[in-house]
């Protein structure tokens, strides 16, 4: 079992999340005040260890991972497998436009259907299959280091349950919080050690 930790960074704000619109897999990039956050979240983390830094490659996590990664001199490596869930047709809606169009799907989305199709994209299972897979690969060759892991709430989600960090707001899961469990999946409701407002 791999003694890594993972300090869990929720991206920067997007123009997409200034907007309201739901993102899923499209790719936005950062809003002005979304660099202001990432700058500060950088000054944040000085005093955090971090040997690795990994990132979603959608845009809103990369250019938050690498205005972080400046600054401790690190270069993210981007994972497609820690991408947002795909909305499908969704993407660039707000959430009064998808109850218009798809009140039904959206209701069972929202009651946490893991089997619920969002907008055609993806199930909330099959992300978390997806992320969890990239994760596990990830901790396997990352012994005793600190990982520095910038993705997208989905993603935090399936390693933190009903995890609510805002835009830029991160916290540390030790290794005995992301142990494997006894069917192999990762605890979904891992508490977090530490957490930063912004």
């Amino acid at each position: 079992m791999s003694n890594a930790s993972l300090l869990l960074i929720r991206h920067a704000e997007s123009v997409w999340n200034a907007a309201g619109l739901w993102q899923g897999h499209a790719d936005p990039p950062l809003s002005a005040r979304g660099r202001a956050q990432a700058e500060r979240l950088a000054q944040a983390l000085r005093g955090e260890p971090i040997d690795r830094l990994v990132a979603s490659d959608l845009r809103r996590a990369a250019e938050t991972a690498r205005i972080v990664g400046r600054a401790r001199g690190l270069e993210p490596r981007l994972e497609a497998g820690l991408r947002e869930l795909d909305v499908g047709s969704w993407s660039g809606l707000t959430r009064a436009e998808i109850a218009l169009r798809d009140a039904d799907a959206l209701a069972r989305f929202e009651a946490g259907d893991a089997l619920a199709r969002a907008g055609g994209g993806e199930t909330r299972r099959e992300l978390r299959a997806r992320v969890q897979y990239c994760i596990r690969a990830l901790l396997d060759e990352s012994a005793g280091a600190r990982v520095a892991l910038v993705a997208h709430l989905g993603v935090i989600r399936v390693l933190r349950g009903a995890a609510e960090l805002a835009n830029a707001q991160w916290c540390v899961l030790r290794p005995d919080a992301i142990a494997a469990a006894p069917a192999g999946a990762l605890r979904r409701a891992a508490p977090c050690i530490e957490q930063m407002p912004t």
